[in-house]
């Protein structure tokens, strides 16, 4: 079974029935990963199984730091998953940021490192779906989570500090497509 094939049902299995919106969500985030595939290379398949997988973390079966990120992270290691995809997934989006308010950087920064690149790739397609899972500009997606949250709560705290570094994240990602389509 390919990476993508298995990353897809262990998300479906975790998420479709018990997290309905939260699946939706990830198909989106999936589905843009997947148009990403020309700036990514070889790493394709590796950002499309931890796009469907990112937000595993929401589980119960995957809860343990209550930070959904790492907690997908330490799920998909726990199955045997490949170090790098575990990693995409524990890194995505705030992670970092949220990890500090936590108390859980040392937890986060226990995954092996991956290329920048990638976790550019993996914030960018969390930022361009929304809950639901529809297409949103990261911008609205920043400001909804913000709205969402509300200033007491942790996310909004990280979000509020990584904001710009999640657009010049999302910039990048935006960079590397836009001189891809030049060079065609």
């Amino acid at each position: 079974m390919d990476l993508i094939t298995w990353a897809y049902g262990l998300a479906e299995g975790l998420l479709a029935e018990s997290l309905p919106t939260r699946w939706a969500h990830s198909q989106q985030v999936y589905r843009t990963a997947v148009s990403l595939a020309p700036i990514l290379g070889e790493d394709a398949d590796l950002l499309a199984a931890a796009a469907i997988a990112h937000d595993v973390g929401y589980a119960e079966a995957a809860i343990d730091t209550r930070q959904h990120m790492i907690d997908g992270g330490l799920y998909l290691q726990s199955v045997g998953a490949e170090a790098r995809l575990c990693t995409i997934v524990a890194l995505h989006t705030s992670s970092p940021w949220e990890a500090a308010e936590l108390g859980l950087s040392d937890r986060l920064n226990a995954f092996v490192p991956v290329s920048g690149a990638l976790v550019d790739a993996i914030t960018y397609c969390d930022l361009s779906s929304s809950p639901d899972g529809h297409p949103v500009d990261p911008e609205d997606r920043l400001d909804e989570v913000l709205k969402r949250y509300g200033p007491e709560h942790v996310v909004f705290r990280a979000v509020s500090t990584a904001r710009p570094h999640l657009l010049d994240m999302v910039a990048r990602v935006r960079e590397r497509l836009s001189t891809l389509s030049q060079a065609s």
